[in-house]
């Protein structure tokens, strides 16, 4: 009788196949096949829609005290148990704290970003144009160089769910570093490229 016996890949082979497979181009260990299985059903809380639709529909009759707390920009992340993406605790820019508490919003909120973990976020640009001055939002997602591969690959996986409940968003940016925030340049040129001459009042 003859037994048949399959003898394992060789470890260039492995390493090969693990390559290709992967889009990040690493071996995925199990805590990290884990991270990307805990994601696969995550939900967008109804508080994270509600700030969007707000952020999203400029009242024409609201009163100075309704537009004081519109949300010039928010940041979100995963909950705890990696299930709901929510808000991430005042972590916020409103409309009321400009000229006031906030100078440059747009610095704020770079400050705001943490510099070690991913997260999803929402800014109100204002800007102006050689003919008309305009205000759009922009979806960021914020995945740092230094944040740990796990965080990049939950984030990374759950972007489409936040995507799919930000309907309309004309402007989505990925930024890897605060050398892509820093000038605001890079963001006026996703906006209207060399049309922009000002964002948030500073010439570009």
């Amino acid at each position: 009788m003859r037994v048949h016996v399959t003898c394992p890949k060789s470890e260039r082979e492995r390493a090969n196949y693990s390559s290709s497979a992967s889009p990040f181009n690493f071996c995925p260990d199990a805590d990290q096949l884990t991270a990307t299985t805990m994601t696969s059903g995550v939900k967008v809380t109804d508080e994270v829609i509600a700030v969007f639709n707000e952020m999203k529909v400029r009242k024409a009759q609201a009163n100075e005290e309704e537009k004081k707390m519109r949300k010039k920009a928010i940041l979100f992340c995963l909950s705890q148990d990696r299930k709901n993406i929510v808000l991430d605790d005042g972590k916020e820019i409103l409309l009321g704290e400009l000229g006031t508490t906030i100078q440059d919003p747009y610095q704020h909120f770079v400050k705001m970003l943490p510099p070690d973990d991913c997260r999803y976020a929402l800014y109100d640009a204002t800007y102006e144009t050689k003919e008309t001055k305009k205000e759009e939002l922009v979806f960021i997602f914020w995945a740092p160089d230094c944040a740990s591969m796990k965080s990049k690959m939950i984030y990374a996986s759950s972007k489409d769910a936040i995507k799919r409940k930000f309907e309309g968003i004309k402007h989505e940016w990925q930024v890897n570093g605060l050398e892509d925030l820093k000038d605001r340049h890079t963001l006026a040129e996703r906006l209207g490229g060399n049309s922009v001459v000002s964002l948030e009042g500073c010439p570009i």
